[in-house]
């Protein structure tokens, strides 16, 4: 699943194809994802201006100006891809939605599994129900030890998917939280609660070192995820634990452990993680 560097890989390739960019036409191949396609996303969509992009968590935030003033948010789910080709491009199987702009660029989204969605917000971002319960960035001044180590006391809930909860920070997934965690030196099945503030501080230190590192480097690419302009992301060739399992570790060489924790698989090191 495209997480958060990927999103965010996502909207820098794209931004300066569409920023600025009149909608000429809106393609709808596929309506039936995750969020049908709203009926009148066409008529809304074309001869509007693209603002400014943005992402909120996983969401990429499109802006529209013009007579229908709004946004589209989108969600890649699963599969799902957005990037930049031109007009005389066929689009594949799966090319569910283009969106053609007036210089002969189209964004075109992919997606196999059709568990993404493009829907439209008529109000401003912050009050749709999806957004307004999120936490905080993870590279935002918000987002530190103390809000970690606050929201964890009494928690018996096991580290790792306390720091997966979008309520406590957004955007830290599976792959992510797994390479924190080693990064920090905590064991992932350690209960939220009995971890102490300056580990906490290590921690969010450690995600955001690992979430920059994987914007900087294109995103991980595992499976499906392209970016913006068709290239792959690079951060797995980095990864230290997530996806090695029976492997050694990169730090003392001992066996890569894997256990499930909230259904999720974790890979950790029993040595370098306590």
């Amino acid at each position: 699943m495209p997480e958060l560097p990927e999103v965010e890989t996502t909207r820098r390739g794209i931004a300066p194809h569409v920023e600025g960019r009149e909608v000429s036409e809106v393609i709808v191949r596929q309506s039936r994802l995750r969020v049908p396609v709203p009926t009148d996303l066409v008529d809304r969509l074309v001869g509007a201006r693209v603002g400014e992009l943005a992402r909120r968590a996983k969401y990429l935030l499109v802006p529209l100006e013009g007579a229908a003033r709004g946004t589209l948010l989108w969600h890649l789910g699963m599969s799902g891809s957005l990037r930049i080709v031109r007009i005389g491009e066929l689009p594949r199987k799966h090319d569910h939605i283009d969106l053609v702009l007036d210089d002969g660029a189209i964004l075109r989204y992919h997606d196999p599994r059709r568990f993404g969605f493009v829907d439209w917000l008529a109000g401003t971002p912050e009050q749709d129900p999806r957004l307004s319960r999120l936490g905080p960035e993870p590279l935002s001044a918000a987002f530190d030890g103390e809000r970690l180590f606050a929201l964890s006391r009494g928690r018996r809930l096991a580290v790792k998917p306390f720091l997966m909860d979008n309520a406590v920070v957004v955007g830290v997934g599976n792959i992510y939280a797994a390479e924190a965690l080693f990064l920090a030196g905590i064991d992932p099945r350690r209960a939220a609660g009995r971890i102490s503030r300056e580990r906490y501080e290590r921690l969010a230190g450690a995600v955001k070192e690992v979430l920059a590192a994987a914007i900087t480097q294109g995103g991980t690419t595992l499976r499906d995820f392209v970016g913006g302009t068709g290239e792959p992301g690079y951060f797995k060739q980095r990864l230290n634990v997530y996806g090695r399992d029976g492997q050694p570790c990169r730090r003392c060489g001992s066996e890569l452990r894997l256990v499930t924790l909230g259904q999720r698989a974790s890979v950790f090191c029993s040595r370098c993680q306590t």
